[in-house]
């Protein structure tokens, strides 16, 4: 195990730190920038980011994009309490923010089975965007989609994965490491 912080954790054990603090704040840095790099000045970004898992990487990433952008959240759940996506998506807060004729970057957690993407690609397509491009901290490799990761943090293993957002039942987002349960 690698500086775990046995203070900071719920009931669960993790098993292994899986991605460091430092090597997720270089990334998310080199996410911004590439980001960054594949608009004008002109073009209308908004940056649509899936609740709750990804906040803390919607919070920096957004502050590592080096060109004005706008934020809005989707919320969707599939997990529940277990460690395997219950196959059903359910959508609880649509954004606000107007996305016809904007360049929008959908950006997620992590990509495992990809029920949720199937689900909530389309409806954002329906949306007449721009353009429409994802972004993912994480990616298993699992799922295949129609529309893959344009950008991605990390290859994840196939294991249970917590903090820097993630969580178990709603525990260990604030662990500022990824680590495995």
């Amino acid at each position: 195990m690698n500086d775990i912080d046995r203070d900071r954790l719920g009931p669960q054990q993790l098993t292994r730190v899986v991605y460091s603090e430092d090597e997720i704040r270089r990334r998310v840095v080199q996410l911004g920038r590439d980001i960054g790099a594949a608009y004008g000045p002109g073009d209308n970004v908004l940056v649509l980011g899936m609740l709750k898992g990804s906040f803390i990487f919607v919070a920096d990433l957004v502050r590592a994009i080096p060109m004005p952008i706008q934020v809005d959240f989707l919320l969707t759940s599939s997990y529940g309490k277990k460690q395997v996506s219950s196959g059903e998506v359910r959508l609880w807060y649509n954004p606000t923010a107007s996305i016809e004729d904007r360049h929008v970057i959908l950006v997620e957690d992590i990509v495992d089975s990809g029920n949720t993407l199937k689900r909530v690609l389309p409806l954002l397509l329906d949306l007449k965007p721009a353009s429409l491009e994802l972004c993912t901290l994480l990616h298993k490799r699992l799922a295949r989609l129609e529309r893959d990761a344009r950008w991605v943090g990390f290859e994840a293993p196939e294991e249970f994965l917590v903090g820097y957002g993630l969580d178990f039942a709603e525990d260990f987002r604030h662990l500022p490491y990824i680590g495995s349960i």
